[in-house]
């Protein structure tokens, strides 16, 4: 029993180190970056116009760093149980197999969001501190996720990433290839889930710690909360209530 114990507490604690330390990191950096927007970095991830292959790779860079700290928090539940399993069939490598390819698939989302916002700032619909500039664009990102939240994708995508055990039994694969298609695949189901929420950041700013940080908490809740389903749909009111707010606002 004593051994057992010993042995679960070591892998959970190898589990948060593989998850912790990233999303730390990605914190520490969105900090830095926030605080210090004069540094020739940090400006770098703010182009005015026209875009110089540093300023893509900034961009890219910040988007990708962003959706560590934002997500990999939010998959500790998960990591944390295929971690035990794998550390008592002797295969700890597969814990770190199934974070990088997790991490991957929202690296490769981190891609697509700086060609959208290139698109959204080449429209002039965003400022160089990637903050929306059209009531328009906020008020229907705001009621798309919001009326996201209430279609079976969100549903079924939020009941798989509220579910590690179902998931490792539905989806187990062995092998360290295995192991990274799994996390690719949990990955899709939090891309499904989540990437509305995520579309938010253009609302709120994406240079902006606190929003970043509340729209973080949000997808936690959802996530790991109990009854985190129906405050998912609860949210999913708020936001439509607050676009359709402000789109009603406009003058005619």
């Amino acid at each position: 029993m004593a051994n057992s114990l010993r042995n679960t507490i070591r892998a959970q604690a190898s589990s948060g180190l593989v998850v912790w330390l990233p999303a730390l990191a990605g914190w520490l950096l969105l900090y830095w970056g926030a605080t210090n927007m004069d540094s020739p970095a940090a400006q770098l991830t703010m182009p005015m116009s026209d875009w110089s292959t540093a300023n893509w790779l900034a961009v890219f860079i910040m988007w990708a760093v962003m959706m560590a700290a934002m997500m990999l928090p939010t998959a500790m539940p998960m990591v944390s149980v295929f971690g035990t399993l794998n550390r008592s069939r002797g295969e700890v490598g597969r814990t770190v197999a199934f974070v990088a390819s997790y991490l991957a698939l929202w690296t490769a989302f981190g891609a697509a969001a700086t060609a959208v916002q290139w698109g959204l700032q080449t429209s002039g619909l965003l400022s160089p501190m990637i903050v929306s500039m059209s009531p328009v664009l906020s008020g229907a990102l705001l009621v798309i996720a919001g009326v996201f939240q209430f279609t079976p994708l969100k549903h079924a995508c939020l009941r798989a990433c509220r579910a590690p055990l179902g998931f490792l039994l539905t989806d187990w694969r062995d092998g360290l290839w295995g192991a990274a298609r799994m996390g690719i695949r949990h990955g899709l189901h939090c891309l499904g889930c989540c990437w509305a929420l995520m579309a938010l950041l253009f609302v709120g700013g994406v240079m902006n710690l606190l929003w970043i940080a509340a729209l973080t908490l949000l997808v936690a809740i959802e996530k790991l909360a109990p009854k985190g389903d129906i405050l998912a749909k609860v949210l999913g009111a708020l936001m439509i209530a607050a676009g359709a707010a402000r789109l009603a606002s406009l003058p005619v």
